[in-house]
């Protein structure tokens, strides 16, 4: 099984080249997990204490399961992928199975922030983007998707997710096999990656 990590700061980009490369396959080619989906479970705490939560550092997310669930992927069998909702910042009760392809991408921020993930990837990814613009996507979407204001949007941005952007997710860049400027936009770099999974394959 060939493993690619994709990482990047929030709003850089890393869903796009994600969905981009693997509209270049046939389903039971590629499988897919989202480091989203492993963050803990927050249920036990008020709905206030679970908004304040910093899901941009490499604690809030649980890692030791990810990893088992990797290994478990290589070893050909099905895992149950957890499924977490940002609305009520917990996780939810069903889950997804995914079937062991021969290819697994991994996506998120905090892709190569941990040593026993990254040892488990094979080709890691960083995908590059300024931070105006990731700024600017992450507003759109918090509002959109996630039901927030731009004053709270804002304010989390400057006490967690850009300090945490600077302490734990751009310094993996240094772990990248392969960095991504412009994020979806750039597609020489997107058929670059989709040559070398098909090359696998």
């Amino acid at each position: 099984m060939l493993v690619i990590g994709i990482a990047g700061g929030t709003g850089s980009g890393k869903t796009t080249v994600v969905r981009r490369i693997m509209e270049q396959f046939k389903e039971k080619e590629v499988a897919f997990l989202s480091v989203d989906s492993y963050y803990y479970d927050s249920s036990h705490l008020p709905l206030e204490e679970r908004q304040k939560i910093n899901f941009d550092h490499p604690n809030s997310i649980e890692f030791d399961l990810l990893i088992e669930h990797v290994k478990q992927l290589k070893r050909g069998q099905p895992v149950n992928e957890p499924t977490y909702s940002y609305l009520t910042c917990t996780r939810q009760p069903e889950t997804n199975r995914i079937e062991p392809r021969k290819v697994l991408i991994i996506e998120g921020i905090l892709c190569l922030a941990n040593k026993q993930l990254r040892d488990e990837i094979d080709l890691k990814v960083f995908v590059d983007c300024e931070a105006d613009l990731r700024l600017g996507r992450v507003i759109m979407r918090d509002i959109i998707e996630r039901g927030r204001d731009v004053h709270k949007t804002l304010a989390r941005y400057e006490a967690t997710v850009r300090p945490s952007h600077i302490q734990f997710i751009e310094p993996t860049k240094n772990y990248a096999d392969i960095i991504v400027p412009q994020g979806g936009e750039n597609i020489k770099a997107i058929r670059l990656l989709v040559h070398f999974i098909k090359q696998h394959l």
